[in-house]
């Protein structure tokens, strides 16, 4: 006999998508349960990340005024380096120096204890410490968890699964089957100490002003990733991602952590983080396989937010913004359901798929759809082109007497004989559908 639900509702994590989706339920009036098995929200996220404004000002409005929040972005860069140097963009502006700002540096470990308080402010039961073992089923329908510790066996009307990467529990229920590890990739983090004048001296910023440099080339040796350095306060956050089926493939059998030093080491980014002290250091997988490896996300009695429905934007490196606006949906596709007085059966909880795909979510997703098999096939890319453009910045900004017609037919040479016309105009046409 099926035991009388507990709560309208129960969300297993309290990263960004677990806290939105528990905080919108919550304000609706909703009895929330949230499960988090660290010691608080945000005890195994130490890393420094990027929060995007929109995304939290349509949950909290007023989230400026309390939050944690390290340093507003006013300069975006973007590098493409070789072995020696880089060739890259910059945009800044000072539209982004004047409230309300658009995005910030923060500390995750700082935020997400922030934003549980403003769960448990909102009316929702939060307990720590304890792990969900699996979902409890009656027939086809969901109604509650079964968890270690004390909790026990708790039922709900509905479970949103918030459990990161590869949600075991969605996997246990047969949701969906394990991750590939080519959608998959396994970023390294350190947090580096140091004066917060020395920080505005060398990123030429201000008080409260910040800048984002996103890296791409040889620093990944080869394999599909990307670098990154935040500024925030006091510190830097600095890490390099690769996929985890390249991690393993890697002919030179690289570690992450060495992948990472390297990328220190590297002439154009040494004197950025130069006297920096690493007191912080954090591993964590991201998904990264984009449109075409999101698992069905709801079903009777369950949905999936976040990382755990692999939303995450791998090609703009967005992936709080996916994760609150997510919750956000699944929380108002329940409480629409309540009103209404359905029950938390498939059909009327696709009401989130279908809102997912009129938001920028699915649509962004749906762009970049073919990005990461042909990355994951084309790795000249993240080799060959590197050394070509610095190559050919080179060749033009060397001023030797030699006439720039001349030094534009070496460059067109350059990369004609690395690659063969036919080879660039393949790869212009991969890149093409690769960001199309």
């Amino acid at each position: 006999m099926r035991k009388p639900s507990q709560f309208d509702a129960i969300v297993v994590g309290a990263g960004p998508s677990g806290n939105a989706c528990a905080y919108t339920l919550a304000k609706s009036g909703l009895k929330v349960l949230q499960i988090e098995r660290g010691e608080y929200p945000g005890s195994k996220n130490v890393q420094g990340a990027i929060l995007y404004s929109d995304a939290l000002e349509k949950i909290i409005p007023d989230f400026r005024e309390d939050a944690p929040l390290e340093r507003h972005i006013i300069e975006q860069r973007v590098w493409v380096l070789d072995d020696n140097s880089f060739v890259g963009s910059h945009y800044r502006s000072d539209d982004y120096n004047k409230p309300p700002y658009n995005r910030y540096t923060i500390i995750r470990t700082q935020f997400d204890k922030w934003f549980s308080s403003k769960v448990r402010e909102a009316g929702a039961l939060l307990i720590c410490e304890t792990t969900v073992n699996h979902l409890i089923l009656d027939g086809d329908q969901v109604v509650g968890v079964q968890c270690d510790r004390e909790a026990g066996d708790v039922y709900a009307d509905v479970v949103i699964l918030a459990d990161g990467v590869n949600s075991t529990l969605a996997r246990k229920a047969g949701f969906h089957g394990e991750i590939k590890d080519s959608n998959v990739a396994l970023a390294v983090k350190e947090i580096l100490f140091m004066p917060e004048e020395t920080i505005r001296q060398r990123f030429n910023i201000g008080e409260e002003e910040g800048v984002v440099i996103e890296m791409v080339g040889k620093i990944t040796d080869g394999m599909m990733g990307t670098g990154f350095l935040y500024t925030n306060k006091e510190s830097l956050t600095i890490g390099v991602g690769c996929m985890l089926g390249d991690f393993k493939g890697n002919p030179n059998k690289v570690s992450p952590n060495a992948l990472l030093e390297k990328m220190k080491q590297h002439p154009s980014i040494a004197p950025l983080i130069a006297g920096g002290e690493m007191k912080e250091y954090a591993a964590h997988l991201i998904p990264e396989g984009g449109f075409y490896a999101v698992p069905k996300v709801y079903g009777n009695g369950w949905m999936i937010v976040g990382d755990s429905g692999g939303f995450v934007n791998a090609v703009h490196r967005e992936g709080s913004n996916l994760a609150m606006t997510t919750g956000r949906l699944a929380a108002e596709t329940v409480i629409a359901a309540k009103a209404a007085g359905k029950p938390m059966r498939e059909e009327s909880l696709k009401a989130y798929k279908t809102e997912l795909d009129k938001s920028f979510v699915m649509k962004d997703l749906h762009k970049y759809r073919d990005m990461p098999q042909i990355f994951h096939q084309n790795n000249q890319f993240f080799t060959t082109y590197p050394e070509l453009v610095s190559r050919a910045a080179k060749t033009l900004f060397t001023v030797d007497g030699i006439d720039k017609t001349t030094k534009e037919r070496e460059i067109f040479s350059s990369f004609r004989s690395t690659r063969s016309l036919t080879g660039l105009v393949g790869d212009a046409v991969k890149l093409w559908r690769a960001f199309r």
